[in-house]
C-alpha cells in the first residue's frame, strides 16, 4: 500500500500563540475545518488538548474516528495518531509554528497508509482529508486580513 504524505503551509497575520490556540484546541479545529469535532479524553494537565487527550470526529457521511495527541509544546508543535476507527494506518499528523517577520508560519503534514489495499483508495482519502483541513486553514488565514 503506497503511503499518503499531505502538506499544508499557510502563513497568518497573528500571533503564533493565537493561531496555536484556535489549531490545537479541538473542537476550535473542528469549526475551522467545518467538522464535527469532539474532546472526548481530557488530558491530565493544565491544557485539556495536551498529550494524551482524544478528539472524535464525525466526518459524514464516513464513520466516526479517533485521534490522539502524543506531543504538544505550546506554541510550538502538536502532533497526534489517529488512534481508532478509521480506514488509514500508520498515521502521524504534525503541527508545526513559527514566526517570521510578525507572522505565524504553520507547516501541517499528514502520513498515513490506507487500510485496503486499492491503488486509487489512498488518493481518495488523501483528497478526503486534505481538502477541507485546507479550506478551512485558508478561511481562518483570511480572516485575520479583515
Amino acid at each position: 500500500m503506497r503511503r499518503q504524505h499531505i502538506e499544508i503551509r499557510q502563513s497568518f497575520d497573528a500571533p503564533v500563540e493565537k493561531v496555536f490556540k484556535v489549531l490545537t484546541e479541538h473542537e476550535s479545529f473542528g469549526k475551522v475545518i467545518r467538522k464535527n469535532i469532539k474532546r472526548v479524553v481530557d488530558c491530565q494537565d493544565e491544557n485539556k488538548n495536551g498529550v494524551g487527550s482524544v478528539r472524535r470526529i464525525n466526518p459524514f457521511p464516513l464513520p466516526a474516528f479517533e485521534e490522539t495527541v502524543t506531543r504538544l509544546e505550546p506554541n510550538r508543535l502538536m502532533e497526534y495518531v489517529v488512534s481508532q476507527g478509521s480506514p488509514i494506518k500508520n498515521h502521524k499528523g504534525r503541527m508545526e509554528f513559527s514566526e517570521e517577520q510578525g507572522k505565524t508560519i504553520l507547516c501541517y503534514t499528514i502520513d498515513f497508509e490506507p487500510k485496503l489495499p486499492f491503488v486509487l483508495f489512498g488518493a481518495i482519502l488523501k483528497q478526503a482529508i486534505e481538502k477541507p483541513i485546507r479550506s478551512g486553514i485558508e478561511r481562518l488565514a483570511e480572516s485575520y486580513h479583515a
